[in-house]
């Protein structure tokens, strides 16, 4: 009574009444479990279910999906080929990170995000540069040419970066140019989430760093593109 009460105040509940074969069989048993059934189908919207029907019901309600991706039980081939363009151009580092003997906690964005940064940071500085100088200029000419990678072209139209005017691709061009006689590497941010403003006052502020800085920036920033990336293809 005091179950279904709190049901009909809005939190239905389920009671549990487990039966031992042998025992309910007896006569004073049965009987009480025979008013005690006949007592709850006198009420409204009640559930009499065994536990096969409530397995049913969730198997179809529910279906059971198993993760589409598992990183740690993948075959080589089809890890790289998944995973190599998280890092921009770069399928190296899937390749190295496939030989950490991968396990469940790698089956998530951020576990395998973890483990594909240990490649990332223990590359050389060179190893480094090439991820960097893979990444594509903001709205530049293979933004304009279409030939940037599908993400990079998701990426970047969600901050607008599609959709500029004449003034601001004249702007976003002359940063670019400055930015890599500077620094020797394009401008990498995680556009995702931010505005063009956002970008361009950030754009204005970094081009200002010395170049050790800066290029630490820039990968951290390559990182956080990363994990945005694996966000999309991996539980959390």
């Amino acid at each position: 009574d005091t179950l279904y009460a709190e049901g009909k105040a809005g939190r239905p509940r389920m009671m549990n009444i487990g039966l031992h074969c042998r025992l309910v069989g007896r006569p004073g048993r049965v009987a009480a479990l025979k008013r005690f059934v006949d007592y709850v189908k006198s009420h409204d919207k009640v559930w009499l279910a065994r536990r096969i029907d409530i397995a049913k019901h969730w198997q179809e309600v529910n279906p059971y999906q198993p993760a589409a991706l598992r990183p740690s039980k993948m075959e080589f081939e089809t890890f790289v080929h998944t995973f190599g363009g998280v890092f921009e151009h770069s399928p190296w580092i899937a390749e190295r990170a496939y030989e950490l003997e991968l396990g469940p906690a790698h089956d998530t964005s951020g576990g395998l995000h973890n483990a594909l940064c240990r490649i990332f940071r223990s590359a050389s500085e060179t190893e480094r540069l090439s991820v960097l100088n893979a990444h594509p200029d903001l709205a530049g000419k293979l933004a304009k040419a279409k030939r940037l990678t599908a993400e990079s072209t998701r990426e970047q139209a969600s901050a607008g970066l599609d959709a500029l005017t004449d003034k601001e691709r004249e702007l976003f061009s002359k940063l670019n140019a400055a930015y890599v006689t500077t620094f020797g590497f394009p401008f990498i941010i995680a556009v995702k989430g931010k505005t063009k403003g956002e970008i361009l006052a950030e754009f204005e502020a970094r081009i200002g760093n010395s170049r050790g800085v800066e290029f630490e920036t820039a990968c951290k920033q390559v990182e956080r593109i990363a994990l945005l990336r694996l966000k999309d293809m991996l539980p959390q």
